[in-house]
């Protein structure tokens, strides 16, 4: 049995109850809403066409239309990738603006997230470029260029209070994974680490292994033994080419506003929904959110 979620970003709150009895005409089932004019879900809807016609109902409106299963809805894990998805930028191409390299890194990093280019040379590749960058400027970069992704905190501080273990996996650094994983509550951050000078300078090298999509599924499946669950019971969320594999191997692996080949391959995908649409997807409704 199934649920079809429709989630509207919080900033722009699209959903009508006129859009949901409308769609209900359609496909039946029962609405129940999570969040007014936020999140609405109907459960159990009785037609086989229900995404397309709960889409052709939306239209161009920005609202995600999901369907996920009924059983096993509220998950015990949540691993989450942190650059444009727990953060709104990309670490690397903020450093790189340090150096007037933007342009020329961005362009690399863009492309490695699509999926074209291979994510451990790309890195390599980007780091090298950073050379000569003082640990001063890195930590200004920190407080100044890098802001928190919408409803990151309350993802997390709602699992964890339901009692989820909750990971922060980034193929991007400890300088920056470690800082925002404190500022966000995650249980855990793992990260590439920048290798430095003696006068505190980026050497241009990164300390290997590299953190890869291999090992954000390895931390995924090490965390589910440790806990004593399965893949099913994880919800991953992630917008890269490397955050795919983690993606597929979760019970709930959430595209979140992910580069287009990653949408389209992801299990589940948010286009339009701020992280908060991941405990709209658990069946969480807003009262029980942590704030």
């Amino acid at each position: 049995m199934s649920v079809l979620c429709l989630i509207a970003n919080p900033q722009t709150p699209a959903l009508t109850s006129q859009i949901v009895q409308a769609i209900h005409r359609e496909i039946g089932g029962e609405i129940n809403w999570l969040a007014q004019t936020i999140a609405c879900e109907i459960i159990a809807p009785k037609s086989t066409s229900s995404i397309e016609i709960a889409t052709q109902a939306v239209n161009t409106l920005p609202v995600d239309v999901v369907m996920v299963p009924r059983t096993n809805r509220r998950k015990k894990l949540l691993l989450a990738d942190m650059d444009s998805t727990m953060i709104e930028q990309e670490c690397i191409d903020e450093l790189a603006d340090a150096l007037g390299l933007k342009p020329e890194i961005s362009a690399i990093t863009e492309r490695a997230m699509r999926g074209e280019l291979d994510f451990s040379e790309a890195l390599k590749t980007r780091v090298a470029l950073l050379k000569g960058l003082d640990l001063d400027v890195i930590k200004q970069v920190r407080r100044q260029a890098i802001t928190l992704s919408p409803g990151g905190r309350v993802l997390v501080k709602t699992m964890q209070e339901y009692g989820a273990y909750t990971s922060l996996v980034s193929g991007g650094f400890t300088l920056f994974a470690d800082y925002f994983a404190r500022r966000i509550g995650f249980d855990e951050a793992i990260a590439n680490m920048l290798e430095m000078d003696e006068n505190q300078k980026l050497t241009g090298t990164v300390s290997l292994p590299i953190v890869d999509s291999e090992t954000k599924v390895s931390r995924l499946r090490t965390l589910v033994s440790q806990l004593k669950i399965t893949t099913a019971d994880a919800v991953t969320v992630g917008d890269g080419a490397n955050d795919l594999p983690m993606l597929q191997a979760a019970g709930l692996g959430v595209a979140l506003h992910a580069k287009p080949a990653v949408a389209a391959a992801a299990p589940y995908c948010i286009r339009h929904g701020d992280l908060t649409a991941l405990l709209y997807l658990q069946g969480f409704n807003e009262e029980e959110f942590v704030r």
